[in-house]
């Protein structure tokens, strides 16, 4: 009876009282993606990249973090609507906090929903502009939007955020110049 209860307070805390702001860790952040940037290898810049997920995905409570906890392990095992279902309710609940949109629009990329996607990343980096994840996520759906120009823009912002991203192998010489 009291693990019934515990899943409903889980499933319905966070309709029932207000988010707190989330935390802030720009000043961790920023100085993360210095150390980034000052890393003498992909490796090592991995490790430290690692770090800045653990900030992005410090949820305002404990009741959003179960719910962002939940949708990303659903993700993950490719239970896409469930996840989804998950990412919509931490918005509802905490509509300031960055990466439950951030998440949503990653549910709705690998569903090939762009537009949808789009919408979330813009709203992920107006609350977090150096949400390099949010970047990266936006620069692949421009150009899975066939927007590709943008999104060589968007991903050139990403890299020069994190110069070892990954997916800066997927940067496009600008037309006319060289590297």
């Amino acid at each position: 009876m009291n693990r019934l209860i515990a899943l409903v307070f889980l499933f319905f805390a966070p309709m029932a009282s207000a988010c707190p702001d989330a935390p802030d860790h720009s000043v961790a952040v920023n100085d993360l993606l210095q150390r980034i940037q000052d890393a003498p290898n992909e490796y090592q810049a991995r490790l430290i990249s690692n770090q800045l997920w653990a900030l992005w995905a410090d949820a305002p409570d404990e009741a959003a973090q179960a719910v962002l906890d939940r949708g990303m392990g659903k993700r993950r095992a490719f239970d896409l609507i469930g996840a989804l279902e998950d990412f919509d309710r931490l918005i509802a609940y905490c509509p300031d906090y960055a990466e439950g949109y951030n998440q949503r629009a990653f549910v709705r990329f690998l569903q090939q929903d762009y537009d949808r996607a789009l919408i979330d990343l813009d709203r992920a980096l107006a609350l977090s502009p150096t949400h390099v994840a949010a970047l990266t996520g936006k620069a692949l759906t421009l150009i899975g939007l066939g927007r590709n120009e943008e999104g060589q823009a968007v991903l050139r912002l990403a890299v020069n955020l994190n110069p070892w991203l990954p997916e800066r192998n997927l940067l496009q010489t600008p037309k006319g110049k060289e590297l």
